[in-house]
């Protein structure tokens, strides 16, 4: 028997064993002729009373206590008492005379784990120990599962945290149900106001190597500085970016942590070889207009990046690979109708879903990508999205279930096709009348070289960034390509029945720039301006 035990033990950790006894001849008795090692264990220390163990055996934290019952000066009673009190895991063995029983009830009542008379024999203790080690591995091994356990719980809250503060983001949650869900996830929303900012790390040295752990490891940079402050929560959106979800009293100073955080940010991540485009929301002062302020600042991180991406040759990287063309998705929304889904999705998503389906998180970014698309969308063509797609209110479980390319291909129309229906129902209300009001009014206007959007939008109504949705979903073109091709087709009318000078023409038509007008001229017909006119002469 006692060999089993010690092929089961011969590997593991010992444990370690403290023994008290005033007594010189049993103490050394005992340490000298017990096989610590055979039965799991490892002689720690010994002492000769309670108050002479007590600091060794705060430095030593055993595993097991031996002591005596009758000692000089504090006795094996108080010790048990007070490490009980101090050590609680310590497995407590008492040894004790045939006459001190009242000494074994107060034993029992402190919850002791073994109670050994004397005198007591080698095979005793040997026994002893084995159950003691035996209950010390099962504890530890509840101990390992209950540490599993609490890493998956902790794991698990984790993603329930992200997809709840991901609906939160996208207002695909209400208010009340995001203040009870949110308790529920350890996340105090109450606050009298909130914004959003985007975080998007890229290489500041765009041609050098991408490397994926170092990538991670600046984002867990920016993750240690903001996950220990209550008042924000953060999720990962996508490879590169982190979403952060502010709260605060007073607007004026929800900006001021907002600016001191990013400060503090910038300074950790220009130590490596990375650098943070920022994206940056207004305060809002309701739960239900975080996802406006999100999408402000989503509408600002991807204008930055517009402006950083002119004239740069990037290395692509296997992230930028994997990631949506969001213009596609936009583009689609504005102009598209539901009898072009089939050639939209296998052009812009098929490709990707194959290889993001070999991956749960490659799939939730790229079916998410689509979806902040389609909010954008609706936020700035004034629609609410828990009702334009009631859908994304159960969108943790569409994720789930996502599991083959025709689930995706099936979720993603869902998504698409409620916002074209959407779309279309706005154009058939209020629209048609406005865009043909604002296309007059540039009609009256196109020779006013500073003639600018803001300039329409003000005319109809509208903000610059809602005028500029409407009018491409509208029309299929931008602003500046509908002003651009008015003064082109002006240009062509002088051109023809007037023998004006090309400067002269570019100055009726909005051009301050006489070359600027030749090179826009010839880019939309083909020709320079006198060889439209000896063209069309001839």
């Amino acid at each position: 028997m006692e060999l089993g035990f010690q092929e089961k033990r011969r590997f593991d950790m010992p444990y370690k064993v403290f023994f008290v006894e005033d007594e010189i001849v049993t103490r050394e008795g005992i340490r000298d002729n017990v096989d610590w090692k055979a039965n799991g264990f490892e002689f720690s220390g010994e002492a000769t009373d309670g108050e002479m163990a007590l600091p060794l055996l705060q430095t030593i934290q055993p595993d097991v206590l031996i002591t005596d019952i009758k000692m000089p000066f504090m006795d094996g009673l108080q010790l048990s008492k007070i490490i009980r009190e101090r050590m609680p895991w310590v497995k407590i063995v008492i040894l004790s005379g045939h006459d001190e029983f009242e000494y074994a009830q107060q034993a029992i009542e402190l919850g002791v784990t073994e109670y050994l008379l004397k005198p007591v024999t080698i095979q005793n203790l040997h026994h002893a120990l084995q159950k003691i080690a035996a209950q010390l591995d099962r504890e530890k091994k509840e101990q390992e599962n209950l540490k599993k356990l609490q890493e998956q719980i902790d794991e698990n809250r984790t993603t329930l945290k992200e997809r709840f503060l991901l609906k939160l983001v996208v207002g695909a949650v209400s208010s009340t149900e995001a203040i009870e869900k949110g308790q529920l996830l350890g996340l105090d929303l109450i606050a009298r106001c909130y914004l959003v900012v985007i975080l998007k790390t890229e290489l500041r040295d765009r041609s050098e190597q991408f490397d994926y752990a170092e990538y991670q490891h600046v984002q867990q940079i920016v993750a240690g500085l903001v996950e220990s402050n209550p008042d924000i929560f953060w999720l990962k959106k996508d490879w590169e970016e982190l979403v952060l979800v502010m709260k605060g009293n007073i607007p004026e100073y929800l900006e001021e942590e907002r600016d001191l955080l990013l400060e503090r940010i910038k300074q950790e991540v220009q130590k490596t070889r990375y650098q943070l485009a920022i994206g940056i929301g207004t305060p809002q002062k309701r739960i239900a207009d975080i996802s406006k302020s999100f999408v402000e600042a989503l509408v600002s991180i991807q204008n930055a990046d517009n402006e950083n991406k002119n004239g740069l040759n990037q290395a692509v990287d296997r992230g930028e690979l994997l990631k949506v063309d969001k213009s596609a998705v936009e583009n689609y929304l504005r102009c598209g109708v539901k009898e072009d889904f089939d050639a939209f999705f296998d052009t812009f998503i098929r490709p990707l879903g194959e290889t993001a389906l070999k991956s749960y998180l490659l799939k939730n970014y790229i079916f998410v990508d689509v979806v902040l698309s389609t909010v954008k969308l609706i936020n700035e063509l004034g629609g609410e999205i828990d009702q334009v797609i009631p859908e994304l209110n159960s969108i943790e479980t569409i994720l789930a279930n996502i599991k083959t390319i025709e689930q995706l291909k099936e979720q993603t129309y869902k998504i698409l096709s409620s916002a074209l229906a959407f779309r279309d129902s706005q154009t058939n209300k209020q629209y048609t009348s406005m865009i043909q009001q604002a296309k007059e009014f540039i009609e009256r206007h196109y020779m006013k070289p500073d003639l600018s959007l803001s300039d329409v939008a003000s005319q109809v109504n509208l903000s610059s960034s809602h005028f500029s949705v409407v009018f491409s979903q509208e029309t299929c073109q931008t602003f500046r390509d509908h002003l651009t091709e008015i003064r082109i087709k002006k240009a062509k009318e002088l051109l023809r029945t007037t023998s004006l000078k090309a400067a002269e023409i570019a100055y009726q038509v909005g051009y301050n720039d006489p070359h600027y007008f030749s090179s826009a001229f010839k880019k939309n017909t083909g020709f320079s301006p006198i060889e439209f006119r000896l063209h069309t002469s001839s």
